[in-house]
């Protein structure tokens, strides 16, 4: 981060001591320390922080962590102003058959199983139409990766319709999606090559991948990711190099609370950061919260507390400077619109007025007029954004895919969000 708040003292958003201080302010050795503060002191003077202060700034307490969130906030202002973002969605789970056996993860299915299979080319487009009548503009691509590796009933599946590879199935997918009903694919197939972006990019103005960790440590036997050869951390940071060299509006992020340390987390958000420096393609970061889910192998693990998130909210606010939008699910922390607010975001992501969250699907999505009110509450307006973010489309050359700019033009006014401003 280069910007200094040195010249803004008064930029500096004061956080409501009765959302924070009553419930946080226990006293801490590591929280008081000169190394936290040496910290904060850095990132008021818009100094790069280095990973040990990171990781340090995870631990603030009391008055510090009061001050970390006021410094977040305050570069967000500095970037984006008073507007928060969302954009209106629906969710289309393409295949819920994975190769991959996350030890958190309830989306997936085994052949045989409830909800195995693909959907149908009707119900991927059933789905969408639905979404164009309640005045959605994404259609969000979520899926198992690579089934066809692990399950002859994928790749039989796969054959009796004309495909070999789920990423081909999913390409003609987005493609119908676009011309049949108008709605803007965004992508989350997992880790792919360069070949399968750029297969992709002709129909989905925007993909992502979740990090979630650089850890190797999480793949050891017993570890989160053990039984998922896609997490490897290389495998997905070359996903997200990749998605650089193609020039691909990218959206990638962390999931706090699997098991890393704090010094993980910060390596991760710093791989990431590393990243967006050479290409300029990260849109969006994403800190998710860790869920416990009574099915899965971690339905005992303790989940990552709201001071966790906050904080790790404001550190990478302060990682990722005033220009890069971040946002923390919303329906992962359905009480704390404000706080998330407070620590540094300026996006609550894509919200479905049709769909679950298949990935949370105990976790409903919140309504747009409870975001909008805790938006108010803060002094911010909410605004509605197409899935490819508006400085990708108007003051970025070249992520818009040629197949698909005209289409965009159409739909957004000369700030590069949706024309009609009551949509909201």
């Amino acid at each position: 981060m280069q910007t200094s708040l040195t010249a803004k003292p008064t930029a500096l958003l004061r956080v409501d001591e009765t959302l924070l201080v009553r419930r946080y302010r226990q006293p801490s050795p590591e929280a008081s320390s000169t190394a936290v503060q040496t910290g904060l002191d850095q990132a008021y003077e818009g100094g790069p922080l280095t990973r040990r202060q990171a990781a340090l700034l995870l631990q603030a307490e009391g008055d510090q962590f009061r001050r970390l969130l006021e410094l977040a906030a305050a570069v967000r202002d500095l970037g984006k102003g008073r507007t928060v973002t969302f954009s209106k969605k629906v969710f289309i789970p393409l295949t819920r058959l994975c190769r991959d056996r996350c030890g958190y993860c309830t989306f997936r299915r085994d052949p045989g199983k409830p909800g195995d299979g693909f959907m149908t080319p009707d119900e991927v487009l059933a789905v969408a139409s639905a979404g164009v009548a309640l005045g959605c503009t994404e259609a969000l691509f979520s899926l198992g990766e690579k089934p066809e590796l692990a399950f002859p009933e994928a790749r039989r599946i796969l054959a009796e319709r004309g495909y070999r590879r789920t990423v081909d199935y999913l390409a003609r997918m987005c493609k119908r999606v676009v011309t049949e009903t108008g709605l803007l694919p965004h992508v989350n197939p997992g880790t792919m090559d360069i070949g399968e972006m750029a297969m992709l990019q002709d129909s989905a103005v925007s993909m992502g991948l979740m990090l979630e960790s650089a850890s190797m440590r999480l793949m050891r036997t017993g570890g989160p990711h053990h039984a998922s050869p896609d997490k490897h951390p290389v495998r997905r940071l070359r996903t997200v190099e990749d998605a650089g060299r193609l020039r691909i509006a990218f959206t990638t992020g962390v999931l706090i609370g699997i098991g890393e340390s704090l010094e993980e987390r910060i390596d991760a958000l710093f791989a990431i950061r590393a990243l967006h420096a050479r290409f300029g393609h990260i849109q969006e970061i994403i800190v998710q919260n860790f869920r416990a889910k009574p099915s899965t192998p971690m339905r005992d693990d303790p989940e990552p507390t709201l001071l966790d998130l906050l904080r790790t909210v404001a550190v990478a606010r302060l990682i990722f400077g005033p220009d890069m939008n971040l946002q923390a699910p919303p329906n992962l922390s359905p009480d704390a619109y404000p706080l998330l607010l407070a620590a540094g975001i300026n996006d609550w992501g894509g919200i479905s007025p049709l769909t679950l969250d298949h990935i949370n699907p105990e976790a409903l999505w919140p309504s747009i007029e409870a975001l909008r009110d805790a938006a108010v509450i803060r002094g911010y307006r909410l605004q509605e954004r197409l899935p490819i973010y508006p400085e990708y489309i108007i003051h970025k050359g070249g992520f818009v895919p040629a197949s698909l700019i005209s289409r965009i033009m159409a739909l957004v006014d000369e700030a590069g969000y949706p024309k009609e401003q009551d949509r909201v």
